[in-house]
């Protein structure tokens, strides 16, 4: 049984049945999959660098958990976005599930935050949601073409 770690883009994080890269896909809703490994490369962190419209949030509980189990700082960490999965490969770099020990251990590393590095973090994912917002807020320039002449009419 492949188990695998899905944090949805909320944030929400749960445990599913993972086979292949292409469930994994599936899992995450969009093409182009890339892959992140923990620093000690026991853990892959899955997920897509472009995502639909409702998923460009940035997912704090993944990129919290990728910051935690990698050589990153809070300032260059990637910002994840849409679903992350977390899994494992085998010594033929396969996909392969997370065990109970493994499972424990990404549950202790998500703890090893320190309180300055969830602040800075909090600010860049604060910074990037709004310019997201600001990016979606803004009507798009209507042009001369779609805009139609009315001419009045004699009754």
């Amino acid at each position: 049984m492949n188990t695998v770690l899905y944090i949805n883009p909320v944030g929400v994080v749960g445990e599913t049945r993972a086979f292949s890269k292409a469930e994994i896909a599936d899992l995450v809703s969009d093409y182009g999959l890339e892959s992140l490994s923990s620093g000690d490369r026991q853990f892959d962190f899955w997920f897509t660098p472009t995502t639909r419209r409702c998923q460009r949030r940035v997912n704090r509980s993944a990129t919290e958990l990728l910051l935690a189990a990698t050589g990153f700082t809070a300032k260059n960490v990637p910002l994840l976005r849409g679903g992350v999965v977390v899994a494992t490969h085998d010594t033929d770099g396969d996909l392969d599930g997370l065990s109970w020990e493994q499972l424990d251990q990404l549950t202790a590393i998500s703890r090893t935050l320190a309180q300055r590095d969830l602040r800075v973090l909090d600010r860049r994912c604060n910074r990037a949601d709004a310019a997201l917002r600001r990016r979606s807020a803004t009507p798009a320039a209507v042009s001369a073409q779609t805009v139609e002449q009315r001419r009045p009419v004699r009754h």
